[in-house]
């Protein structure tokens, strides 16, 4: 068996009075899709944010292939291979999705030319960016405004902007949220082809993108690991049922 892509031990962060993560214990193997699923405020996104490196913990270590990334600021951790979409969109909406994708590029690369002229013009940048797009199945609408797309074509986009980085490892916040039946369907065919691609970690409500998708499922209630296992062992785990998904038939949306 390979070593954890990804480790996390004991990983513990408060604010106030208030335990976000506590003591959380996760591993990713290379190639596995993971999800995180848990009820509101279970500190599903503070979990990301720890292993994005944009909040710091308390207690604990992260590591990443082996390497110990626990105090490495966000932009280090990204160029060893972590990449993240938001929950909340972060895009520039008075620019086009190519351009979008290719000023990713450049944040990644480290080029110091200027801003978003070089990224429009410089085909080093927007050829990678174009590969993104296509990834994502938005080839089409590259020259598009982004405030010119739809809610789904804008979570597609986020997940252009993670990928532009070549990213080992993909961190998606709960990227269903907010969108209806066709575009959800849209969503989890996108994240079942990139499945095949790049190992992801999954922060999810939609319990049906959920059991569909993942290889292996942690469930956090109030910052703490209850569960985590196969979808079939979470399904029938009882401690699961009641603390998150309750009684509901765990196909459905939550």
């Amino acid at each position: 068996m390979s070593a954890p892509l990804l480790q996390v031990e004991g990983l513990t962060k408060r604010f106030g009075g208030v335990v976000a993560a506590d003591a959380i214990a996760l591993d990713l193997a290379p190639g596995e899709f993971h999800a995180v699923i848990g009820p509101n405020g279970a500190g599903k996104s503070t979990l990301v944010a720890l292993l994005c490196g944009e909040v710091s913990p308390e207690g604990g270590s992260v590591s990443f292939d082996g390497v110990d990334i626990t105090r490495l600021a966000a932009d280090r951790r990204s160029r060893l291979g972590l990449a993240r979409s938001f929950q909340i969109t972060s895009l520039f909406s008075d620019f086009t999705a190519l351009d979008n994708v290719a000023l990713a590029v450049q944040a990644h690369a480290g080029h110091s030319f200027d801003f978003w002229k070089a990224a429009r013009r410089d085909r080093r940048l927007r050829e990678p960016a174009a590969d993104a797009l296509a990834a994502v199945g938005l080839e089409t609408r590259a020259e598009s405004r982004v405030d010119r797309l739809s809610h789904g074509e804008h979570r597609q986009l986020e997940i252009a902007v993670a990928l532009a980085s070549k990213p080992r490892l993909l961190l998606l916040d709960e990227p269903m949220a907010g969108l209806g039946p066709d575009e959800t369907a849209r969503m989890t065919a996108l994240l079942r082809k990139l499945k095949s691609t790049v190992t992801i970690l999954l922060i999810e409500h939609d319990m049906e993108t959920v059991f569909a998708l993942a290889d292996r499922i942690t469930v956090l209630v109030y910052g703490r690991v209850i569960a985590s296992g196969d979808p079939v062992a979470i399904r029938s785990d009882p401690a699961v049922r009641e603390a998150y998904l309750g009684e509901q038939d765990t196909h459905a949306d939550a």
